[in-house]
């Protein structure tokens, strides 16, 4: 019952995940009272932050805002400076600049960290250009997408070799599904097709063209198609026709790697 209670303290604030429990007992956390302790110091918010990724200075803030907590060393600060200054606001305007260049300047160094972490990694994808009606068709086909059936041939139930094969219209006289009795399964018909200028496109938007050599790059508009390298292409070509699509900045849908 005492950790579903201390649990249900934690989970109470602002941002904060069930992940987070065992970090803090790893660092000596053990409840909210110590966090609140932890929070007024610097330097264990300094720990904290090495220690739960993900918790950056706004969620330090919304934690102490929910706890009551104030940050050690600005208090320290306003103790010193009352005694020694009383003329007017203007070192408060000071100290508050001073506060929030402190989350700034963390700001800054996540940012640095990312982006040596992501050197020689992921790359952003090359994107189409498409006019507003091929982008309000490919909204609208991911619609009709997410409420399409499965199409599944007559009698798939009872013949095993009917299950997953190609579609076909069902014929027959007596054929229950040929006339769309209720109990039977949907067939393909009209009103389950897509927009017609997002068809055959692929999902980025792209048109898609087959590629076999290097050659057949030439032939690809960069902006509006990208390339699909054939399955029977060997490792050797397939490297070689990547390499010249950057070059050429074309897109390939399939890249080995």
């Amino acid at each position: 019952m005492a950790d579903k209670d201390k649990l249900k303290e934690f989970m109470e604030l602002r941002v904060f995940k069930e992940e987070y429990v065992a970090k803090l007992e790893a660092i000596g956390i053990e409840d909210v009272d110590d966090l609140a302790e932890a929070l007024a110091d610097e330097e264990r918010v300094k720990e904290i932050h090495e220690h739960l990724k993900g918790v950056g200075p706004k969620t330090i803030e919304h934690w102490r805002e929910d706890l009551g907590v104030e940050p050690g060393a600005e208090g320290e600060d306003e103790e010193e400076a009352e005694p020694e200054e009383e003329e007017e606001a203007a070192p408060k305007t000071k100290k508050v600049r001073k506060a929030k260049a402190e989350p700034e300047e963390e700001a800054k160094d996540k940012e640095e960290e990312v982006e040596i972490e992501e050197e020689g990694g992921y790359q952003v994808k090359l994107k189409p250009k498409l006019s507003k009606e091929t982008i309000d068709a490919l909204k609208k086909r991911a619609e009709v997408d997410s409420r399409r059936p499965e199409f599944l041939r007559q009698e798939w139930h009872t013949r095993k070799r009917l299950q997953g094969a190609k579609w076909r219209r069902p014929r027959g006289m007596h054929s229950k599904m040929r006339q769309h009795y209720a109990y039977r399964r949907n067939v393909v018909s009209i009103g389950y097709g897509s927009p017609k200028e997002a068809r055959y496109l692929h999902p980025s938007g792209f048109k898609e063209v087959m590629v076999h050599n290097v050659k057949d790059l030439a032939r690809i508009n960069p902006e509006t198609e990208a390339a699909r390298v054939a399955h029977k292409v060997g490792m050797k070509k397939r490297l070689e026709i990547e390499a010249k699509a950057e070059e050429l900045k074309i897109r390939v849908l399939n890249r080995s790697g």
